[in-house]
């Protein structure tokens, strides 16, 4: 069986290798796997979507937009602010929720751009 997506010989270009293993190595790159595994959970992407579409929802939205129980929503909020996500402000008997910066909700609009491009090219 052939496959035309490897190389077929060996050919290492030593200095582009060296410069980007020197780059990786000083990266973090483990946090930043955690962030694309929290995100791969297709409950808490909806939650981070509804995040963009409003500066802020409470526990309660948030169960009602991803059709979840308060108790699963907040379990995925939760998660989310783990990891530096989502942060939360208490406000009385209720909890609020929103996206922790700007880089955050930019993550999620280029994941969503990139998907509909992709429909695009079908």
């Amino acid at each position: 069986m052939k496959h035309d997506d490897i190389c077929e010989v060996t050919c290492v270009d030593e200095a582009k290798v060296t410069r980007v293993k020197n780059s990786i190595q000083q990266k973090d790159t483990m946090s930043v796997a955690q962030i694309f595994k929290a995100l791969s959970d297709d409950t808490r992407i909806r939650i981070a979507f509804a995040l963009c579409e409003e500066d802020e929802l409470c526990v309660c939205d948030v169960a009602n937009i991803v059709g979840s129980t308060m108790a699963t929503a907040s379990h995925h909020l939760r998660h989310l602010k783990n990891l530096g996500l989502a942060k939360y402000q208490k406000r009385g008997k209720l909890v609020y929720y929103s996206l922790d910066d700007e880089h955050v909700r930019q993550l999620i609009q280029i994941a969503f751009a990139h998907q509909l491009e992709g429909k695009l090219h079908e």
